[in-house]
């Protein structure tokens, strides 16, 4: 009998099927599955979505290259050379179009202020890549450029929630949530959404918020996995010293029992997470510490990551980490770098976040693709804004800098079925607004998910009476030039 207390809408639902609508419950059947394969070793498991994949994906996984704060677009990779005649001189009102500004620039004249970088042509593609990168300017030719990305929203918290979430209020599934939602694990032993964010040698004062990576209103045993570049990457792994680990076997086992019961009863999907993470952890007490423990990689590799890849923490060592964990089957990886946000001392502070992040993001893309990995695993690197074309304070000086800019912005993929040394769209003379081919973040989205095998529009969830989807209720377009 269905619980009365369920509305009907939920009891036609896979997830209420899996849990209670079929008797003793398929949902009770799976757990005891699962509470059973504890000891083996790493299986995938299927999509909770019947036909999902959709299609036939040309990528397997994801790692997310997120580069907060806003990278300047004009100095890293869209030469604008004709702005050197515009120098000093206000922007004209043609170009900007009464377009918003921030309180910060609001009202100081806007003033052009030229690039200041020289500019090289990447490879046998010739992709324009600004002097503070030359490793990327090295593997232009495996990159495709979107040059006419733009959003909505112009300050860092809506403009990132947008970019990761498709909405730019906080309470959505992000994208790693949305992925692993469709299309299941490919690993028992580590997380399917693994978070990792840079230790920085200076202190960052821009915060990165869970719900970057938090699962919103899905189940949220969806949410990224923060491994924490500490000792402990993650918080109560490790059991009390004297509990042998097959005591610890035996007392899962019983509270797995317990909450199964208690599952049957309810259907409350959360007590489906609950188990799964108990169990998870278990698997991560040995999976964690072999997947941290650099010692086997090469002297080459870190070589090829650069002189920071053997500091714990820093970008440098979290890019060989998140190679590690696409060997391993994990489905989808994020790293965060913050401190892109320059408003003043640009040519110091972007200079320094290059540096951090020019070799390591170089080395990843050849690794990948020397381990045969590169094919089936999707590289994105981008932010959740540009940088606008006026010069924040005095244009000339120094300490100078530049504010944010939704209207058109820089990011780029790899691997995982795009077209390699491509450049996409255009933007006008100022770097100002797009010209050719925008992309917006749903369409970006829609990309990502069609690579993975999934049709956008038909990955939904039910909450609140709506089907809710990672593109929202706006037209989305898969970005079909761009795809191999």
């Amino acid at each position: 009998m269905l619980n009365p207390l369920h509305n009907t809408e939920l009891a036609v639902t896979r997830r209420y099927f899996l849990g209670q609508g079929a008797g003793v419950g398929i949902g009770a059947a799976a757990l005891s599955q699962l509470i059973a394969s504890s000891g083996r070793a790493s299986e995938p498991t299927v999509s909770q979505f019947a036909g999902l994949p959709h299609f036939a994906p040309r990528a397997k996984r994801v790692i997310f290259l997120t580069q907060s704060g806003g990278p300047s677009q004009l100095e890293l990779f869209d030469e604008k050379p004709g702005l050197l005649k515009w120098a000093g001189q206000e922007l004209p009102e043609s170009v900007r179009k009464g377009q918003r500004l921030t309180t910060m620039t609001a009202s100081q004249k806007q003033l052009v202020m030229p690039a200041r970088v020289q500019f090289h042509r990447g490879g046998e593609s010739g992709a324009t890549v600004g002097e503070w990168l030359p490793h990327l300017a090295n593997v232009a030719d495996e990159l495709c450029f979107i040059k006419s990305m733009h959003t909505d929203q112009i300050n860092h918290a809506p403009a990132m929630t947008q970019f990761l979430t498709g909405h730019q209020l906080a309470g959505r599934p992000s994208i790693g949530g949305w992925v692993t939602y469709g299309l299941g694990s490919t690993n028992q032993n580590l997380p399917d959404f693994v978070v990792m964010i840079s230790r920085m040698q200076r202190p960052s004062d821009q915060p990165l918020y869970d719900h970057y990576w938090g699962s919103g209103f899905l189940p949220s045993r969806y949410q990224g996995v923060k491994l924490r570049n500490a000792k402990d990457p993650v918080l109560y792994l490790r059991d009390p010293d004297g509990l042998p680990r097959e005591l610890r076997r035996g007392m899962l086992d019983a509270l797995g029992e317990l909450n199964q019961q208690r599952h049957i009863e309810t259907g409350d999907p959360e007590i489906a997470t609950r188990i799964r993470q108990y169990e998870m952890a278990f698997r991560m007490q040995a999976s964690v510490p072999e997947l941290i423990d650099l010692s086997d990689e090469t002297e080459s590799t870190f070589a090829l990551y650069g002189p920071d890849s053997r500091r714990p923490g820093s970008y440098a060592a979290n890019c060989i980490l998140a190679r590690r964990l696409a060997e391993r089957g994990v489905r989808f990886i994020q790293l965060f770098h913050p401190d892109w946000d320059h408003h003043s001392r640009l040519p110091s502070w972007c200079v320094a976040r290059c540096r951090d992040t020019d070799q390591p993001t170089a080395g990843l893309i050849t690794d990948l693709k020397q381990r045969g990995l590169l094919d089936d695993t999707l590289v994105i690197w981008g932010g959740e804004f540009g940088r606008g074309v006026a010069g924040q304070g005095e244009w000339d000086s120094p300490d100078a800098g530049r504010d944010h800019h939704p209207r058109c912005y820089t990011v780029w993929m790899a691997g995982g079925g795009v077209k390699s040394g491509l450049t996409y769209g255009a933007t006008d003379e100022f770097s100002y607004n797009v010209a050719e081919n925008p992309v917006h973040v749903h369409d970006l989205h829609a990309t990502v998910l069609h690579l993975l095998g999934i049709d956008h529009e038909r990955l939904t969830h039910r909450y609140q009476g709506l089907d809710f989807r990672l593109t929202g209720v706006e037209p989305a377009r898969i970005v079909h030039e761009i795809l191999a």
